[in-house]
């Protein structure tokens, strides 16, 4: 008698919907920390450290 050692014990209804929703609700989160993250307004030094990089380089257009 040969024994199916790949094949994985059925998973019931509410242990996919506690998994669908354990993600669903990682992905909320992990959106709202983008949102917050895209938000956040870029440092005036690092503005600068871009104003110059452009002024050296003629901005990268056409190289």
């Amino acid at each position: 008698m040969m024994i199916d050692r790949q094949t994985k014990p059925p998973r019931n209804s509410a242990n996919l919907d506690e998994t669908r929703l354990r993600q669903q609700a990682i992905g909320v989160k992990l959106r709202q920390m983008f949102d917050e993250v895209v938000n956040e307004p870029v440092p005036d030094e690092f503005l600068e450290i871009l104003r110059r990089a452009d002024e050296r380089g003629g901005g990268g257009k056409g190289a």
